[in-house]
């Protein structure tokens, strides 16, 4: 009954990220979604999406927590990690013990230590030669993921991708390095927002952006459309 569960919930996921392939979507809510998702439907404790922008720096877009974050921004920062490392190589990168880490990896393997993760799985989203970002599963404990999880989880990667840079974006030269530059900056705007919920509520972070993100649902709204109107103070939820 179980594996029919999660095999309910991982095809759910999938018809959701299809839904993406029609006009008008939002890009970061389909990240999210994403992330969301596999936090759900693997043994993992955390998920998170780097984007690359137009001049191919990664910029984190996604998260399912402020700890996930917080690790992904400190590879960035370090320009080192099994995240960066996947969207150089374009590959799968697992790192089953973070106090297994190369040297150079020593700054992640800290924040991720002190944030409690004890494992980074890395995928990569790819379209055939073309690698945009990576996908990181984040564990507690030590381990690997078993293969067949992995291999669902570059599936919903590759969907994503393809939800990105699907055909219509292509039409003109620009299209994708606009895409891409839309996310990131509706990213900004939704921390900005998020802050600006925190302070005025008196929540988390993860709870100011539950705010925001139903706020957008109930009233069939852009997360970036809420979060523009939260930071120009013409709107308060």
């Amino acid at each position: 009954m179980i594996d029919e569960t999660r095999e309910d919930r991982l095809i759910e996921t999938f018809a959701t990220l299809a839904d993406t392939l029609v006009a008008g979507y939002d890009v970061v809510e389909l990240l999210q979604t994403l992330v969301e998702s596999c936090a759900g439907l693997f043994d993992i404790a955390a998920a998170g999406i780097l984007l690359a922008d137009e001049n191919g720096e990664l910029e984190v877009v996604a998260s399912t927590s402020e700890a996930s974050r917080l690790v992904e921004v400190m590879q960035l920062s370090a320009r080192a990690g099994p995240c960066v490392e996947c969207f150089i190589t374009g590959s799968v990168v697992s790192l089953t013990d973070v106090e297994d880490s190369p040297l150079a990896w020593r700054r992640f393997r800290d924040c991720a230590r002190e944030q409690g993760f004890a494992a980074v799985h890395a995928i990569p989203l790819r379209l055939r030669e073309t690698t945009i970002g990576a996908l990181n599963l984040l564990s507690t404990v030590p381990g690997a993921l078993r293969q067949q999880d992995v291999r669902a989880a570059q599936a919903l990667a590759d969907v994503a991708t393809i939800g990105i840079l699907q055909e219509r974006t292509l039409r003109e030269s620009n299209s994708v390095r606009e895409q891409l530059t839309i996310a990131l900056n509706s990213r900004v705007l939704i921390e900005q927002a998020k802050g600006v919920i925190s302070h005025s509520r008196g929540v988390s972070m993860e709870d100011a952006f539950a705010l925001l993100r139903n706020h957008a649902r109930s009233n069939h709204l852009l997360l970036s459309q809420v979060a523009q109107g939260l930071v120009d103070q013409t709107l308060v939820i």
